[in-house]
């Protein structure tokens, strides 16, 4: 018998069974309700109110602090334009790396946001509340 084919039955009308249904959170709103949330429907993660600093989670908050650092890399693309006007490319020999940093912010905020509008979207189209936790 071959080996990929050990535990399936061999029978000639064999029909697998279906797929399992897709992987939920059991979390609870913000009535207290415990729901379940699929991952799509949890949207970014969400803290329990336990830690000093609570991360933004909501789309707004996410949308704000997105182009909060889209305007500070605007800045950064201003300085170099600034360099090559004058000139001065010793500066953006120093610098370049910061070219790179800012770019993981960017992209995450950016990610997190669509991610959580997407999120909510989806729990709106089920009447769902937003998880607190």
């Amino acid at each position: 018998m071959a080996r990929r084919s050990r535990d399936v039955p061999q029978d000639p009308g064999y029909v697998p069974g279906p797929p399992p249904e897709e992987r939920v959170r059991h979390r609870l709103s913000e009535d207290g309700e415990l729901i379940a949330y699929t991952d799509e429907e949890y949207g970014v993660r969400k803290d329990d109110g336990h830690g000093i600093i609570k991360p933004v989670n909501s789309s707004r908050g996410l949308l704000f602090l997105a182009i909060l650092i889209t305007l500070a890399f605007g800045g950064m693309l201003y300085g170099l334009a600034q360099i090559a006007i004058t000139g001065q490319w010793d500066i953006l020999g120093r610098t370049w790396w910061m070219f790179l940093v800012i770019q993981i912010p960017l992209i995450a905020g950016w990610a997190g946001y669509l991610k959580e509008r997407k999120a909510e979207k989806l729990r709106k189209a089920r009447n769902l509340p937003r998880p607190v936790e």
